[in-house]
């Protein structure tokens, strides 16, 4: 599949055979004559919550946002983009991710420097993590925020994934499905999605995150350490590990969720508790001391205090 995706990007489009011959971009393909502003009408096929097109080479872009979430798969070589004024470089196999109202430059790609543009309805999200159900994450709620809504003052999410195989095997599937129209394509393209960003969570060491706002990276830190540590994490660990003064750290979080950290692990310690009684069949003790509680009689007022009702009536609920 590699090889015909290969042929398939590296053919020369109409659009990049008028740049050759001379003609420059046509910025009303675009909407750029009368804004700055890229339109997903002009490039989503009608009815599409997502589309790809192969990256325009041969041509600097100028400087332009979106209305839409763009993700930019590098396939091969490499592209060098100007985003909300930041150099990133994007190599093969890694993924860039720009939220709505990023501005962007593109500096010029060669001949053998193969991309692939999606064009993403911030609604698709939705569409992907509801069809792959799971448990709900800080850390993705973070990042998808980053995304849907340009939030956090996140510009862009640059994952340096080219070594994580089940990243490139989806990003392939996702391009051949969106290539060659696949029977149950829309149920198959938001799965996709929904399994790129369950792989992706797992990366979170591997990922740029595009704001010039310290903060934000340390929630994305904080998030992480819960996502890892949540059963015996401790606010004193997380100090050492970032290396900040306890009371700093503390106001950080505070200022940042509008929760402390003992909120924020027991949200953790609860979401996944829920998880395990929707998705497995342990019993209740030991999802209470999988999730870090062994006073069970706590774990119970918490659990209750939380879903309004007790670990077991909430597994007969949902499953």
């Amino acid at each position: 599949m590699k090889r015909e995706l290969l042929e398939t990007l590296k053919a020369i489009t109409e659009e990049e055979r008028r740049i050759l011959n001379g003609s420059g971009i046509d910025r009303s393909f675009y909407n750029l004559d009368l804004s700055t502003v890229i339109d997903a009408k002009k490039l989503l096929r009608e009815g599409r919550l997502i589309d790809l097109r192969p990256h325009t080479r041969f041509i600097d872009f100028p400087k332009h946002s979106h209305n839409y979430v763009e993700l930019v798969y590098m396939f091969r070589g490499q592209t060098t983009h100007f985003i909300n004024g930041t150099e990133v470089i994007l190599h093969s196999g890694e993924l860039l991710f720009l939220s709505p109202g990023a501005t962007q430059e593109i500096r010029a790609a060669g001949a053998e420097d193969l991309a692939v543009n999606f064009i993403i309805l911030p609604e698709f999200f939705d569409k992907s993590l509801d069809m792959i159900g799971g448990e709900s994450s800080l850390i993705r709620d973070f990042l998808i925020d980053c995304l849907r809504t340009g939030r956090q003052n996140a510009g862009y999410l640059h994952f340096h994934v080219a070594d994580v195989l089940p990243v490139q095997n989806l990003m392939e599937n996702l391009i051949w499905m969106l290539r060659y129209d696949t029977p149950n394509r829309r149920r198959l393209d938001a799965t996709t999605m929904g399994l790129l960003f369950l792989h992706l969570l797992r990366f979170t060491d591997k990922l740029e995150l595009g704001t010039a706002h310290t903060e934000q990276e340390l929630l994305l830190s904080v998030f992480r350490f819960l996502e890892e540590n949540y059963r015996d994490g401790e606010l004193s660990a997380l100090s050492r590990t970032l290396r900040l003064p306890l009371c700093q750290l503390s106001r950080s979080i505070k200022a940042g969720t509008g929760k402390n950290f003992t909120e924020l692990l027991q949200e953790k310690r609860l979401s996944r508790a829920a998880y395990l009684l929707r998705s497995t069949d342990l019993s209740i003790t030991d999802i209470s001391l999988d999730v870090g509680y062994h006073n069970f009689s706590y774990f119970y007022r918490l659990f209750r205090r939380r879903f309004g009702c007790s670990p077991r009536r909430y597994r007969l609920t949902v499953k």
